[in-house]
């Protein structure tokens, strides 16, 4: 099967054009299951792969990894067995009917009203950065913007006197969001003491590192995960900041159609997982306050 797998990588390299890590996981895969064959069904020959072969592969994978890493070792297979066919090496395809394992939906940790303002209270300072992360944070729960909309603002899109800033989200779908009056102020405060000392490239990006660069995702993730464990909360992510901001609205009173909007879904559906999540979260409140909640009914 080695010189099967072969040609497959170089296929894949000319091709797909994927990425080295990518092709490296697709060819430890095939590897993985070439080993499995050899070992259990004396099997070399790719052409003696039955659908059998695959499903006790499979099932032995079951006992050791994740759905997700099933899941992938699936696609790898699937694949594989595409191109075989495709080359005419085989002339069925046993990996045809494979079916990936269901993903457990995780529900993601929803930061209460409590823990934001604990964490906006936390960044205090009047040093460039101090004021940075301020008007960062305020921002990102104040307009619920993804992480990249939230970096890649410029100076331009900040439109102060009317309140709102200009997204350019996915799909490069343009978008106005409102600012809230703490969010002008931070920003106003870190334009004016602030940025103009870090902005040593003359860039027009709003939110700039201490080398005058565009803040990055690294960057800001490592600043969340440095305050979660200073206030030992539980690591936040920007994208937990923006679930707070659509499940604090939701609880608030907001409609859908305009929190669609604001989060610059494209399908309502999407925007219909946040109240799953803000019921969910309703429920474990009262449990956890309502005193009445806490009694137990058979004693």
């Amino acid at each position: 099967m080695k010189y099967e797998i072969k040609d497959f990588e170089y296929y894949i390299k000319q091709e797909r054009n994927l990425s080295k890590n990518t092709m490296m996981s697709y060819i430890r895969d095939l590897e993985h299951f070439s080993n499995y064959a050899k070992k259990w069904f004396k099997i070399e020959n790719v052409k003696l792969i039955m659908e059998k072969h695959l499903y006790s592969y499979i099932k032995s994978l079951s006992k050791k990894l994740e759905p997700s890493s099933i899941s992938r070792k699936i696609s790898t297979l699937k694949s594989f067995f595409k191109f075989l066919m495709l080359e005419r090496i085989v002339s069925e395809n046993p990996a045809r009917k494979l079916i990936s394992p269901k993903q457990p939906k995780k529900i993601p940790y929803i930061l209460s009203v409590d823990e934001v303002m604990s964490l906006l209270n936390h960044i205090q300072g009047t040093k460039p950065l101090e004021l940075r992360n301020q008007a960062l944070l305020e921002m990102i729960y104040g307009s619920g913007l993804r992480v990249s909309e939230l970096l890649s603002l410029k100076i331009t899109d900040i439109h102060i006197k009317q309140m709102y800033v200009s997204v350019l989200g996915k799909g490069s779908k343009a978008r106005e969001v409102p600012i809230n009056d703490l969010s002008i102020k931070a920003i106003i405060t870190y334009m004016s003491d602030g940025r103009p000392e870090l902005n040593i490239r003359n860039t027009n990006y709003l939110f700039l590192n201490k080398r005058g660069d565009m803040l990055s995702r690294v960057g800001f993730y490592k600043l969340l995960s440095k305050w979660s464990e200073e206030l030992k909360l539980p690591k936040i992510t920007p994208h937990m900041l923006r679930h707070a901001f659509a499940t604090h609205l939701l609880e608030n009173g907001i409609d859908l159609r305009t929190l669609q909007l604001l989060l610059g879904h494209e399908n309502i559906s999407t925007t219909q997982l946040y109240t799953h999540l803000s019921q969910k979260h309703m429920f474990e409140t009262y449990d956890k306050t309502h005193p009445r909640a806490k009694e137990d009914p058979y004693v």
